[in-house]
């Protein structure tokens, strides 16, 4: 029997969508509105099914949607969902757009922090309830200087609000980004990639500079270059200083040249030296793909002093699984390089052994004008996570990853594409029909 009460997207934002069977079919994402006709309908719900792929589920499919489920009959199209120029997304497109309202006597401008769908007589689900919160005056004030939301709240009715399917100047994301709070950063800036300029924009201005730095590590390039392009100098700067040296120094090689000269010069010495060395390599070369900050101690360090560097949860794993030992200086360009150290031998020895002693020195680096292929050989064929790179004197100038390989030898729209598997594939991942 369908459940005809009034649903709250906020509150279905997440839940699971099962078949008839009870089976999972996967989690909803967002709700498709139109604003086609006399009013707002929602038509369908972007559902992430096995594998991050978002698919559009009809509404005409859904025959209850409760605290814990959103239960869906027949058969789910696994084609990736596509927005449409007459379709708007409520959790990425209306959640802080600034509308005006009207009620009996009262009139005020706020923003929206949810909507309230609702089926009537011909089964159409649609926007009956606008939750909005009042802003300017003391509130904006009192917001700007908290960083909390203020504000007197109302719940009204959607026919008391106008400026819902119109586009803001500005628009805040911050109820976007709660909204997909629990999405790694990859999946994250799958949702950026989906959005349209001006709101990708909004969302990246409403990131810190390390989550932004992290989203852009993980988006194609064009995205990277708009991006940087709408945030002034300063802050495009601080975020390229976030960025891992390698995915900085590959951004600022799609830049104009006299742009990215003025990012460099923006930037911390310390932190801009690492980038123009490798801006100065051939892209598929040991040199073009190695990050300049891999973990590097002297010989003399512990075992204990080891893991306390490799387990900082800001260190990417591939990183983290060795430790390259090396004479004075230990910054890169670094004194003699000596060995490696795996991370797996550390968790092997006592803990004040020096790693000087555990070194494993049948690991050859690679010269920093080695080829992609021969980075690639030599990883596969030993099966290593990470190579060092050195120069002619032997000294470490950095280490070659895997993923950074991986990012090289894929398509080079391999980010735009990662979701755009068959649709065979998929259903038979989810057990459903296309």
């Amino acid at each position: 029997m369908l459940v005809s009460s009034r649903v709250f997207v906020a509150r279905i934002a997440g839940l699971t969508v099962l078949d008839p069977l009870g089976d999972r079919v996967g989690r909803v994402r967002d709700v498709v509105v139109t604003f086609a006709g006399s009013q707002p309908r929602a038509i369908g719900l972007v559902t992430e099914v096995p594998g991050k792929r978002r698919v559009f589920v009809p509404m005409t499919r859904v025959t209850s949607i409760d605290a814990g489920a959103v239960i869906t009959t027949g058969l789910v199209n696994m084609r990736r969902f596509e927005q449409r120029a007459s379709e708007t997304l409520v959790l990425a497109e209306l959640f802080d757009r600034q509308v005006e309202v009207r009620t009996d006597g009262e009139q005020f401008t706020g923003v929206v922090e949810d909507v309230a769908i609702e089926q009537n007589a011909r089964r159409d689900w649609v926007l009956v309830k606008v939750f909005v919160r009042e802003t300017g005056g003391s509130a904006s004030a009192m917001s700007r200087l908290t960083r909390r939301r203020t504000g007197r709240t109302m719940l009204v009715d959607a026919r008391d609000v106008t400026g819902l399917h119109l586009q803001a100047a500005a628009q805040s994301a911050e109820r976007l980004l709660e909204t997909y709070d629990d999405l790694r950063v990859a999946d994250l800036a799958e949702v950026i990639h989906d959005l349209n300029p001006k709101r990708r924009a909004e969302v990246a201005a409403a990131l810190d500079d390390n989550k932004l730095a992290d989203v852009l590590e993980e988006l194609p390039g064009d995205d990277q270059v708009e991006i940087l392009a709408g945030l002034d100098t300063e802050r495009a700067a601080d975020v390229l200083e976030a960025m891992e040296p390698d995915d900085a120094a590959d951004l600022l090689s799609d830049l104009p040249s006299d742009q990215a000269e003025q990012l460099l010069q923006l930037m911390e010495p310390d932190e801009a030296a690492p980038l123009r060395r490798l801006l100065t390599y051939d892209e598929n070369t040991a040199g073009g793909l190695m990050t300049t900050e891999p973990v590097v101690l002297g010989p003399e360090a512990t075992i204990a002093e080891a893991l306390a560097v490799v387990r900082r949860e800001e260190l990417a794993p591939a990183l983290a699984s060795a430790v390259f030992v090396c004479r004075p200086p230990l910054e890169t360009p670094t004194g003699r390089f000596i060995g490696v150290v795996h991370t797996q031998r550390l968790l092997r020895e006592p803990p004040h052994t020096p790693v000087g002693q555990i070194v494993d020195k049948t690991i050859e680096p690679v010269a920093d004008s080695a080829p992609l292929g021969e980075v690639t050989r030599l990883l596969a064929t030993y099966n290593l996570v990470s190579l060092p790179v050195v120069d002619e004197p032997g000294r470490l100038l950095g280490a070659v990853t895997v993923d950074d390989v991986l990012d090289h030898i894929l398509p080079e729209d391999w980010r735009e594409a990662r979701h755009d598997v068959r649709a065979g594939d998929a259903a038979r991942t989810t057990g459903k029909a296309v």
